[in-house]
């Protein structure tokens, strides 16, 4: 099928989550000269003002040169006389003092709200590295090796590939660029350079030692038994080390709260932005509300100036043509934006006739739903209900989820009720977390587990559940 540019154009709307919108949005107004935002009528409001100021018998302070304006700086002395200095913003800056009370420069508000450029990791290890006293090819080398350290704080690299990227014109010896990691591991955040996590946790474990702490336990553990570590293999730990189980489970313990991606500390990964354009919520009578949180919809418009210029015959011809080209675009992006909250809306109050108890229960109430039961309701297509609710997310009683996660598909229990898959992985995590650890269940117990509670699945499907949960199998469970 060939599919029409505003089709095509209404369909990427739909798609696109609301900070995406937005992008989209500001692109356009930049390109498109008609566009522009809806403004709140100005003279109702001066109006408004006017109609407060004589209520308040409040008049104009007019300027003129008959009287030396005697009485206008009497009344004034008055009001300063009533209502202290504050009222004629004395002491104050002067555009605070010009602006209504308890309204704030907006401009200001917000460089003061904008975070600062954060600062990335070789940047700060290149800041510690101008102090570093050595030699300058060690110096040059402790350059490179800062470059090419990543986020995590590790250097990938290998050395021997080091010493072919160095310079030509000045060649770097491996036992220099050696020399040169030496004094990059020095540097903070303790652990940064280091080229595996064993190296990493030794690092920072060497740190403790100098401080006087006894680490020789961990030291140990980190050298040789990392492996069994992650196996969860304490007894064999504790017979290879000559410990007891006690010793190296706090040992273990220790070794739990040092950093093993210390580079994080300086470059922070950013969390995505989250922000809800579906409200629900169940009013005093019990029925579902479903809203668009209101900053969801930019009120977009197109200017009546460039209309009038694009009806106007006088107008020339090409400017004509233009302006009539971007007022299509523009009543194109406008009706897509329109239409894409209105199907947003209609899904989302589908969605939640279905899921009524979710909103109630929470996650264990969530019934089985395929998107073509939604669009068969909302007339759509699939695609289109697909489209609806990718990346967006909907704000309930019960907290901000995505969309998408009300679609899914499910299981009858033993009573022959309908339940989703994500009900099943909540009981799953219900059981592991109430199990004896020190025999923690197998999937094949868990299956079984599952079963007497009336939910009948196969072990691989709980194997498969477990991992979505990212729940290690029991073997790694067991505490001793």
């Amino acid at each position: 099928m060939k599919l029409a540019p505003r089709i095509i154009q209404a369909m990427e709307i739909l798609q696109l989550p609301m900070l995406a919108l937005q992008e989209r949005i500001d692109a356009e107004m930049e390109a498109n000269p008609v566009l522009e935002t809806q403004q709140l009528d100005s003279d109702v409001d001066t109006a408004q003002t006017e109609s407060e100021s004589a209520d308040r018998g409040e008049q104009d302070m007019i300027v003129g040169d008959d009287n030396g304006n005697s009485d206008d700086f009497e009344r004034l002395a008055e009001f300063t006389d009533e209502y202290g200095l504050e009222f004629n913003g004395i002491d104050l800056p002067p555009r605070q003092a010009a602006q209504p009370s308890g309204e704030r420069d907006r401009k200001l508000d917000a460089m003061a709200n904008t975070p600062a450029p954060s600062e990335s990791l070789d940047q700060y290890l290149m800041g510690q590295w101008a102090f570093i006293d050595a030699a300058d090819d060690v110096k040059s080398a402790g350059e490179l090796i800062i470059s090419l350290i990543d986020e995590d704080g590790y250097l990938r690299t290998e050395l021997g590939e080091l010493v072919a990227r160095a310079d030509q014109a000045h060649p770097v010896s491996e036992e220099t660029f050696r020399a040169a990691l030496t004094l990059v591991q020095t540097l903070e955040p303790t652990g940064v350079g280091a080229r595996d996590l064993s190296e990493c946790l030794m690092l920072q474990l060497q740190a403790e030692a100098q401080t006087g702490m006894d680490v020789s336990v961990e030291m140990l553990l980190v050298s040789r038994f990392l492996r069994d570590i992650e196996m969860n293999r304490l007894p064999r730990i504790a017979q290879r080390a000559g410990k007891s189980i006690e010793e190296i489970k706090q040992a273990i313990e220790n070794l739990s709260h040092l950093n093993p991606r210390p580079g994080l500390l300086i470059s922070q990964r950013s969390a995505p932005v989250i922000t809800p354009e579906i409200l629900v919520d169940i009013d005093n009578d019990g029925q579902i509300v479903v809203s668009m949180a209101d900053d969801s919809s930019p009120q977009l418009c197109i200017s009546e100036d460039y209309r009038r210029l694009a009806r106007d015959r006088k107008t020339e011809s090409a400017t004509r043509r233009f302006l009539q080209k971007n007022i299509r675009s523009a009543q194109w992006l406008v009706e897509a934006i329109a239409q894409r909250k209105r199907t947003i809306q209609r899904v989302a109050a589908e969605v939640f006739i279905v899921q009524r108890d979710f909103l109630d229960d929470g996650k264990e109430a969530l019934k089985p739903l395929p998107m073509a039961d939604i669009a068969g309701k909302v007339g759509v297509h699939v695609a289109t209900i697909s489209r609806a609710v990718a990346g967006k997310y909907v704000q309930t009683p019960r907290g901000i989820y995505p969309l998408r996660m009300f679609f899914s598909g499910g299981t009858k229990t033993a009573e022959g009720k309908d339940v989703a898959w994500d009900v099943v992985r909540t009981k799953l995590q219900e059981v592991i977390d109430n199990e004896d650890k020190s025999k923690p269940l197998n999937d094949d117990q868990l299956a079984e587990e599952l079963s007497n509670k009336g939910f009948k699945i196969a072990r691989r499907t709980v194997a498969k559940y477990r991992r979505i949960l990212n729940i290690p199998p029991a073997r790694k469970r067991r505490q001793f």
